[in-house]
C-alpha cells in the first residue's frame, strides 16, 4: 500500500530538511565534508557522482536541498554571498535584455547594473514597483525581468507581487523576487508566480552575523535555471562547506527565531509611531502604511526591518543613531542583535536615501530593554 507523502510545515523542513542522511553517515547531525574532491570508481567518473567541490559538495548539497524546500522550488543554487546571487541572476539573461528594476532598491543591486549592465549588454529601467501603470509602461520588447523587492529597501515599499507576476507573464518576462527581508516564513513568492527567488542567507537564515552566503531558488529547472547553475560552477562563487554547514544548522532555529524577529519589530514600530522625535515611520505592519493591506494579503508576518525619518538634520541624526548603547551601530541586518544605521553614510556618496533616515534591524533582545535604549539615544 503506497502512502501519501505528508505536506510538512516550516519548522519541520526547516529542521530534518538540513539533518538528511545522504553519503552514509549515521550521526544525528551531518558532518562537515571538506574534502575538494572525490574518487572516481574503476570506470572513471560517472554520471550523478560527486566529482570536485566548485561543482557539488555534499553539505552544499543538503544546503541547497533544505532552502528549495523552504521556499517551495523545485531547485536551489547557493552562493558565497547574495550579491554573487543576484549577480547571476542578471548574468544569466541574454545579451540585449531589458530588467525593470524598482526604484527602492538595495543600493548593492542599483551599483552592481550601474556599473556593469552596459558591460553585460543589458539595459534596465528604474520603475516605482507600487504604481503597477508605471510597471506596465517601462516594459519593452526585450524585457525578459522584472526584479522585486518587497518591502523594498530601505522605504519598506508594498509591490503587489500577483499582479506584477501576471503582468509579466502576459509579457512574456520573468520575476525575480529578493525574499531576504520577508524569508519564506512571511512571505512565499513563488506561490505569487515568481519565477527566481534570490537571498542574501547572510541576514535571517544565518541569524548570527557570521555567516556570509547567498542562494537562488527557482520555480522549475528550465534554461535560465541551467545557465545558472553553469555560472555558479564555472565562475565558482560557492560557499565553503564549513559555511553550508553552519546556515544548516542556523536555518533549524529560522522560524522560531523569525517570529521572534516580527514580534519586536512590530512593538518597536508602534513606540516610535508615537515618539515625537520621529516624523514618519516605514513598516509595512503599521496600518498608518500605504501598502498595509496589500502586505497583509500576501505576507504571514511583517518582518524584523524598520525605517523611519528622525526629527532633525543628517547631523542630528548621526548623533542619535551614536547615542545607543544596546543597539549596535552597524550595516547589514538580521542577526539576533539589534542594529541600526544613519542609511545615508552606509550607501555613500550615490545614496538615495534622505539624509535623516535611519534604518533599524530589530533584534531577540526583550523589546522593554529595545525601548528604554531608543528612549536614550532618540531624546
Amino acid at each position: 500500500m503506497s502512502m501519501k507523502k505528508r505536506v510538512q510545515k516550516i519548522e519541520t523542513i526547516a529542521i530534518h530538511g538540513s539533518m538528511e542522511k545522504r553519503f552514509g553517515s549515521k550521526s544525528v547531525v551531518p558532518p562537515i565534508e571538506v574534502s575538494t574532491n572525490y574518487e572516481h570508481s574503476d570506470k572513471g567518473h560517472q554520471k550523478g557522482d560527486l566529482l570536485y567541490t566548485r561543482h557539488e559538495n555534499p553539505n552544499r548539497l543538503q544546503l541547497e536541498s533544505v532552502l528549495a524546500n523552504l521556499e517551495g522550488g523545485k531547485a536551489c543554487a547557493a552562493f558565497s554571498s547574495g550579491m554573487a546571487a543576484i549577480t547571476t541572476i542578471f548574468q544569466s539573461l541574454e545579451k540585449g535584455s531589458h530588467i525593470i528594476l524598482p526604484d527602492d532598491v538595495y543600493h548593492g543591486t542599483r551599483s552592481t547594473l550601474n556599473n556593469f549592465a552596459e558591460k553585460w549588454g543589458l539595459e534596465f529601467s528604474i520603475t516605482d514597483m507600487t504604481d503597477l501603470d508605471q510597471v506596465q509602461r517601462n516594459i519593452q520588447k526585450n524585457t525578459h525581468l522584472i526584479h522585486v523587492e518587497t518591502p523594498s529597501n530601505p522605504l519598506m515599499k508594498i509591490t503587489d507581487l500577483e499582479k506584477v507576476c501576471h503582468i509579466a507573464k502576459t509579457k512574456g518576462a520573468r520575476v525575480s523576487v529578493d525574499n531576504t527581508w520577508p524569508t519564506p516564513l512571511n512571505l512565499n513568492p513563488i506561490e505569487f508566480g515568481a519565477d527566481l527567488v534570490m537571498h542574501s542567507t547572510t541576514k535571517y537564515l544565518a541569524g548570527h552575523s557570521d555567516i556570509l552566503g547567498g542562494a537562488i531558488v527557482t520555480s522549475k529547472e528550465d534554461e535560465q535555471f541551467e545557465m545558472i547553475r553553469s555560472i555558479q560552477q564555472g565562475q565558482g562563487a560557492v560557499p565553503s562547506p564549513s559555511d553550508c554547514w553552519l546556515l544548516c544548522r542556523s536555518i533549524r532555529s529560522f522560524p522560531y527565531r523569525m517570529r521572534a524577529h516580527n514580534q519586536n519589530a512590530e512593538i518597536l514600530a508602534e513606540f516610535l509611531s508615537a515618539h515625537p522625535k520621529v516624523e514618519d515611520v516605514f513598516y509595512p505592519g503599521l496600518e498608518s502604511h500605504k501598502g498595509h493591506e496589500i502586505a497583509k494579503s500576501q505576507m504571514h508576518g511583517f518582518g524584523g526591518m524598520i525605517s523611519f525619518l528622525f526629527n532633525g538634520n543628517e547631523s542630528k541624526t548621526l548623533k542619535a543613531v551614536a547615542g545607543s548603547e544596546l543597539i549596535r551601530r552597524a550595516t547589514s541586518l538580521g542577526g539576533i542583535e539589534s542594529t541600526w544605521e544613519h542609511r545615508c553614510s552606509s550607501e555613500g556618496e550615490h545614496s538615495n536615501s534622505p539624509g535623516n533616515l535611519i534604518r533599524l534591524s530589530v533584534g531577540l533582545e526583550h523589546p522593554d530593554d529595545l525601548i528604554a535604549d531608543l528612549e536614550e539615544a532618540l531624546g
